[in-house]
C-alpha cells in the first residue's frame, strides 16, 4: 500500500501559500516546570511569543490548551466535546472546503495532536509540514513577524468517528486482549521506570511496548524518519497490521507522532489513550509495570 499523502514538504507548501482555501496553523505549546507544590506535572505555555517572533507567512496560531482542550479537568490537553471544537475550528476559518496544513516548533507532536483531533472529527483535508518551522528556517525560507492576522470565521461541521480516543477502562481491558498491542511513546528510561516520573508512579501500562516518538524524528531537521525505518521500529515491537494499536505517552501528545506514522504506513485500527500516564500513574487502582 502506498504511503498516505498527509505530509507536505517545505517546497510544496511554498507553492500553495497563496491559495485561498489554505488554512495554515502553528500549533506550538511549551511545557514549563510547575511551581513547587503544584498538583500539575507541568505548566502549559502557548507558543504565541515564538509565533510572533517569526512564523510562516499567512499562518494563524492555535492554542491547544486554551481553545482546543477540555477546561473541566485537571488533566492537560484532554479532548473536549465536539461542539467546543466546532466553534474553535470555525473561529479560525476552518470549513469543509478548507485545506489545513499544521506545523509546530521543535517537535511535530503539537501538530500531530491537532491532526489526530481533526481526523477524529471526520475532517480529511489535513496535512503536516515535514520538519515544521525548524526545517523551514533551516532552509532560509521567508518569515513573518507579529500577531496572527487570522482567517475569516467559518462554519465547521464535524462528523465524529468512534474509537479514536479510549479511556483508562478501555486501556486496562486492552492489556489482556490478544489482538491489541499497547505502545508507549515516551523515552525508554520512563518506559522502564528507571527515572522519577513527573506524572506520579514510575513505569508503564502493563504489557506495553516502547517506540519512543523521539526515535521517529531526525534530530537535526525535526523531519520524520523514512517510512521504512519507522516500520522496522514498529515491527520490532510486534506491532503488525492485523492488530489493534492503542498508543499513549505522558499527556496524549507525543503518542500522536507514533499514530501519524502508523497511519501513513497503512495501519487502520488505531486509538489514543487520551489520559495517558498523566492519569494512569496517579490512579493507584491501575496496575503499573517497571523494569
Amino acid at each position: 500500500m502506498p504511503a498516505r499523502n498527509e505530509l507536505i514538504t517545505t517546497a510544496e507548501l511554498t507553492d500553495i501559500l497563496s491559495q485561498p482555501d489554505l488554512r495554515l496553523f502553528d500549533c506550538t505549546t511549551y511545557l514549563e516546570p510547575a511551581p513547587e507544590g503544584s498538583s500539575l506535572p507541568y505548566l502549559t505555555v502557548p507558543g504565541r511569543h515564538s509565533f510572533e517572533a517569526g512564523h510562516i507567512p499567512g499562518a494563524d496560531f492555535l492554542d491547544l490548551q486554551g481553545e482546543f482542550s477540555d477546561p473541566d479537568t485537571e488533566l492537560r490537553f484532554m479532548m473536549p466535546d465536539v461542539a467546543r471544537l466546532e466553534l474553535a475550528f470555525g473561529d479560525h476559518g476552518v470549513s469543509i472546503s478548507s485545506r489545513v496544513v499544521l506545523y509546530s516548533i521543535g517537535t511535530p507532536m503539537w501538530a500531530t495532536r491537532f491532526w489526530w483531533m481533526l481526523k477524529s472529527l471526520g475532517f480529511e483535508k489535513v496535512a503536516l509540514l515535514d520538519g515544521g518551522l525548524d526545517k523551514w528556517k533551516f532552509e532560509g525560507r521567508p518569515l513573518e513577524t507579529g500577531p496572527a492576522k487570522g482567517y475569516e470565521p467559518a462554519t465547521f461541521t464535524a462528523n465524529p468517528r468512534p474509537g479514536f480516543f479510549v479511556d483508562k477502562h478501555e486501556t486496562l481491558a486492552a492489556t489482556s486482549e490478544r489482538g491489541t498491542v499497547i505502545v508507549n511513546a515516551l523515552g525508554p528510561q520512563f518506559h522502564k521506570g528507571l527515572e522519577p516520573s513527573r506524572y506520579g508512579r514510575p513505569g508503564r501500562v502493563p504489557g506495553s511496548c516502547n517506540v519512543s516518538a523521539a526515535t521517529l524524528l531526525d534530530p537535526k531537521t525535526k523531519a520524520f524518519v523514512p517510512l521504512g525505518e519507522a516500520e522496522a521500529k514498529f515491527k520490532a515491537q510486534g506491532i503488525t497490521k492485523d492488530k489493534r494499536v492503542v498508543a499513549y505517552c505522558g499527556g496524549g501528545i507525543s503518542a500522536t507522532v507514533d499514530l501519524f506514522l502508523l497511519h501513513r504506513l497503512g495501519y487502520d485500527n488505531l486509538a489514543l489513550y487520551d489520559g495517558s500516564m498523566g492519569e494512569w500513574a496517579k490512579d493507584a487502582s491501575l496496575p503499573i509495570e517497571t523494569g
